[in-house]
């Protein structure tokens, strides 16, 4: 007998209808002995919960986390840019904008996630907990989002307080692959709920007051509440709001020479090489190599830029930088400054970010010095004496302190 051409094409749609059948088929009701606590009919009664709510709710958490999410992705590009990643050297504010916009976005979003929680808590102890395997899963995948959306903006709380041993991990790292696993998880949970999120918000209700609180007032409350969160936390970069800022560890003007410090010459292990009258900075480029001391390097010409610290942690501070152009550091060893890109080194020996590369945008900008002084004094210890770097529109953590070498790999 011959078979028909057809016949393993019909079979396996055949199957593929049975396992589609058999996911979404309700699986047996468990005994009604089991429904207590929580699990009980009837057991939360707010009428303030409600489809609409929890959509208007989703949407304004779905905003804040795709900002978020965005302005974080950003920083993390600039501070570990693949090939094909550009960021510019002005407008010099930029990044302290975006980063700002990231923490507190983040910030704003911690009532709004514990309002959204609390919306569809009693869905938890839905009975019964799963009704078909393709419920199990939607639920398993909900379960993950959730999770993913309380690590971050918990590590995120502990990142601006400064509390890293309460992470026991690297938290940029850490923050970084789990928002991919929060954003995907959202992007599905919104594909799911979309139509019902749609027609909640499509027909309006008139809500009846409830102990003196109805609908919206609750998301006046949430909303109030994420913006005293929001003011309490720039309060660390704006002056005039700096009384507020009761959560946040940074204030302006605070630190050696009127600006925050993240790491001490101490911390860092450096203050021994930094003090040292021996001390040289050497360029190195494609063919010829210079060494300079402190006094040579303030024989040079001398420039000065207003440009402001930015940190991932969402604090800023401007201040006054005077020093010698990198460009014209880097055309000493015979380097075409308008092309070249330069490895920035500190007395560090050790740390992430012991050493940074400059592109060439940032290099040929006349804002990018090494500097020798802030605000017209010799740079503190703190601050990165005898020299550091000082870039227009960088993080912090890429204006390395306590520069020993600059290497100029050659011009593109």
């Amino acid at each position: 007998m011959v078979r028909h051409p057809d016949t393993p094409v019909t079979g396996r749609a055949t199957m593929l209808r049975r396992l589609a059948r058999w996911c979404l088929a309700p699986l047996p009701a468990p005994p009604m002995a089991l429904r207590r606590g929580p699990l009980r009919p009837g057991v939360f009664r707010s009428r303030l919960r409600s489809t609409r709510l929890t959509g208007q709710l989703g949407v304004a958490l779905g905003v804040m986390f795709g900002i978020c999410f965005v302005t974080g992705l950003l920083s993390h590009l600039i501070q570990h840019p693949p090939g094909w990643f550009w960021w510019p050297a002005r407008p010099v504010g930029l990044y302290r904008f975006t980063q700002g916009l990231h923490v507190a976005t983040g910030l704003a979003s911690i009532p709004l996630l514990g309002a959204k929680l609390w919306s569809v808590y009693p869905r938890l102890f839905s009975w019964p907990p799963v009704r078909s395997i393709a419920h199990a899963a939607e639920r398993a995948g909900t379960g993950v989002l959730v999770a993913a959306a309380l690590f971050l903006l918990v590590s995120g709380v502990l990142n601006v307080s400064r509390w890293y041993p309460a992470m026991p991990f690297f938290f940029t790292a850490g923050h970084y692959w789990v928002a991919w696993l929060a954003v995907g998880g959202l992007l599905v949970h919104i594909g799911v709920q979309l139509p019902a999120v749609r027609a909640a918000l499509a027909r309006p209700t008139d809500e009846p007051r409830q102990d003196g609180l109805n609908r919206r007032a609750l998301l006046g409350g949430v909303a109030a509440a994420s913006g005293l969160i929001t003011l309490t936390t720039v309060g660390q970069t704006i002056r005039p709001l700096s009384g507020l800022a009761v959560l946040a560890p940074r204030h302006p003007g605070t630190g050696p020479q009127g600006l925050p410090v993240n790491r001490t010459a101490d911390g860092a292990a450096v203050r021994a090489a930094a003090l040292d009258p021996a001390y040289r900075l050497w360029v190195v480029g494609p063919g010829r190599r210079v060494s300079l001391d402190l006094a040579a390097l303030n024989g040079l010409p001398q420039y000065t830029a207003e440009l402001p610290i930015a940190c991932v942690e969402g604090w800023s501070a401007t201040a006054t930088w005077t020093g010698v152009r990198l460009r014209d550091l880097v055309a000493l060893v015979g380097a075409d400054p308008r092309r070249s890109s330069a490895l920035v080194e500190s007395l560090q020996t050790g740390g992430r970010y012991r050493a940074c590369t400059v592109p060439p945008e940032h290099l040929r900008d006349p804002l990018t010095l090494v500097a020798l002084r802030l605000g017209g004094e010799p740079l503190h210890l703190d601050h990165g004496y005898p020299a550091r770097l000082i870039a227009p529109n960088r993080p912090g953590v890429l204006q390395t302190k306590w520069i020993s070498r600059i290497t100029v790999p050659g011009t593109r």
